[in-house]
C-alpha cells in the first residue's frame, strides 16, 4: 500500500517539469513477489473463481477507512490494470478448514526448548510439572466427546488458528484434580480444600468455557455419566412456554426435548445398564403447540425401566418432555455405579430475566425470571451432595450479579485466572508456529 503514494507524487513531479519522476525505482521485488504470492494462494483457495462468485463469509476486502473509494484506488488504475485486473481490492476467502495432521519436529518447539505439542488421548495423564503444552485432537474427536456442541470461543480458536488443539493449564489440572480427588481417595491430600460444587468465574475470555469442555472430556473419557450443557441460555430463550397449572412454573417443551436428545448422544450405552429408581408418576404438561393431552394428567415408568427408557419416554411424548427432565434430575442424584457430574455453562443466565413475558394486563406484560422456568428451577441450585461445576459466560451479557447467589454455597465460586506469563508465552510460541 506504501507504493501508491510513491507513483502519485512521481506523477505530479513528472507533470510539474521535475526531475525526480525519471529517478523513481521500479517497485520493489520482495513487494511485488508478496503480492503476486497473496494472489496466486487466493486463486489457488478459491479454485480459480472470480471474486463475486464466492460467499460473503470469511472475506477481507481492502477498502479506505471512510468506506468509500480512496483516492488511492484512482491514482493506481494503471499500476492495477497493468495485471490483467487483478487490483489490490480483490476479495479472496480465509482458509478456514482445518490443516491436515501432519507433524513436523523442527516445528514442535516450545519455550526453553520443549515440546510445545504433547500426543495423548486423555486429559487424565498430566501432572502439573507436564503442563502447558498442546493437545492436538482432530475435531471429528471432539465432536464425537461432546456431541451436545462445543463453546463458540473455541470453535473461534479453531477456525482462526486452522487447528483443534487446547493448552494444558495448570489452572485446568486445578480443577480437574479438584474431581479427580472426590471419586478416588487414593489421591487426596487434603480434604478440606475439595468443592463439590463450583462456579467458575472471571475476566472475559479468560478460557472458563474451554476449561469446562476439557473437564467434561476428561470426565467422560474416565467413564463418568456427564450431564453437559454447553449453552444454559438455551433454557431460558426461544420456543414455546406454558404456565404448568400444578407447580404454578412455566414449561418449555421444545428445549426439554433437546435437552433429552443431546444427553442421549454419548451416553446411551451407559443409560441402558441404569435402572430407574422412582416410579412416581410422571405430570404430564402441555406439549409443543399441540396444549394438553386428553384424559390423562400423568405418565407411569414401568416396573424394570432403564433410564434409557425414560429419556425415551420424554423424547417420543412432548406432553412428558419437561416431566421426564425434571424426573432425571432426581434419578442421577440416586446413581451410585458410576461417577455422576453435572457441567453447565453460561451458568449465570440461569440467574437472570429470561425472554419470556408473561401477559398482565391487555397492555402489559411481566418479565418471566429463570428461576420460574420448571427445568431451570430443577438444575440450578447447587445445595446438594452431587458434583456439579457451572461457568460464567460474560459473552451472553446477562449482567452483573451480585456475589452471592441463590441457592449456591457461599465458598463455591472460583476465579479463573488469565494467561500466566509462563502460559502467553505457549501461546506466542504456538500462533507463530
Amino acid at each position: 500500500m506504501l507504493l501508491r503514494p510513491l507513483l502519485r507524487r512521481a506523477a505530479a513531479a513528472a507533470s510539474s517539469g521535475g526531475t525526480r519522476a525519471t529517478a523513481l525505482p521500479d517497485p520493489p521485488a520482495a513487494l511485488a513477489s508478496l503480492l503476486l504470492a497473496s494472489r496466486s494462494y487466493a486463486k489457488a483457495k478459491g479454485g480459480g473463481k472470480p471474486a463475486s462468485s464466492t460467499s460473503n463469509r470469511g472475506k477481507v476486502r481492502a477498502k479506505d477507512p471512510r468506506g468509500g473509494a480512496s483516492a488511492d484506488d484512482a491514482d493506481g488504475d494503471e499500476f492495477a490494470g497493468g495485471g490483467g485486473g487483478d487490483d489490490l481490492d480483490a476479495e479472496f476467502e480465509l482458509p478456514t478448514d482445518p490443516l491436515p495432521p501432519t507433524y513436523d519436529p523442527a516445528l514442535d518447539v516450545g519455550p526453553g526448548g520443549r515440546p510445545l505439542f504433547a500426543f495423548t488421548d486423555t486429559f487424565g495423564s498430566f501432572a502439573h510439572r507436564n503442563a502447558n503444552v498442546y493437545v492436538d485432537f482432530t475435531l471429528d474427536q471432539w465432536n464425537a466427546m461432546l456431541p451436545e456442541g462445543l463453546p463458540a470461543g473455541m470453535m473461534k480458536e479453531f477456525q482462526e488458528t486452522r487447528r483443534c488443539a487446547v493448552m494444558v493449564r495448570k489452572s485446568f489440572l486445578d480443577l480437574r484434580d479438584n474431581f479427580r480427588r472426590i471419586v478416588d481417595p487414593a489421591v487426596t491430600t487434603n480434604l478440606k480444600d475439595i468443592k463439590k460444587q463450583i462456579v467458575l468465574d472471571g475476566p472475559r475470555s479468560c478460557g472458563k468455557s474451554i476449561a469446562l469442555a476439557m473437564l467434561v472430556h476428561w470426565a467422560r473419557t474416565e467413564g463418568w455419566l456427564v450431564f453437559y450443557v454447553p449453552q444454559g441460555k438455551d433454557w431460558t430463550h426461544g420456543g414455546f412456554f406454558y404456565r404448568n397449572t400444578y407447580s404454578d412454573l412455566f414449561d418449555t417443551p421444545i428445549q426439554a426435548a433437546k435437552i433429552l436428545q443431546d444427553f442421549l448422544k454419548y451416553n446411551e450405552t451407559r443409560l441402558l445398564q441404569l435402572p430407574c429408581q422412582i416410579f412416581e408418576p410422571i405430570p404430564l404438561g402441555e406439549g409443543a403447540g399441540v396444549g394438553k393431552m386428553k384424559g390423562a394428567d400423568t405418565v407411569e415408568m414401568p416396573e424394570g425401566s432403564t433410564l434409557y427408557d425414560l429419556i425415551q419416554t420424554g423424547i417420543t411424548h412432548t406432553h412428558a418432555s419437561v416431566g421426564v427432565v425434571v424426573r432425571l434430575r432426581k434419578e442421577l442424584s440416586l446413581v451410585k455405579d458410576v461417577p455422576v457430574l453435572f457441567a453447565i455453562d453460561q451458568y449465570n443466565s440461569w440467574f437472570t430475566f429470561s425472554e419470556f413475558q408473561e401477559p398482565v394486563t391487555v397492555r402489559s406484560c411481566r418479565p418471566i425470571h429463570a428461576k420460574e422456568l420448571t427445568m431451570v428451577n430443577a438444575y440450578r441450585s447447587m445445595l446438594h451432595n452431587d458434583m456439579m461445576v457451572g461457568a460464567f459466560s460474560h459473552s451472553t451479557a446477562v449482567g452483573k450479579l451480585r456475589q452471592e447467589l441463590p441457592d449456591v454455597p457461599s465458598d463455591a465460586r472460583l476465579m479463573f485466572p488469565r494467561y500466566t506469563l509462563e502460559e502467553a508465552e505457549t501461546v506466542c510460541y504456538y500462533y507463530m508456529r
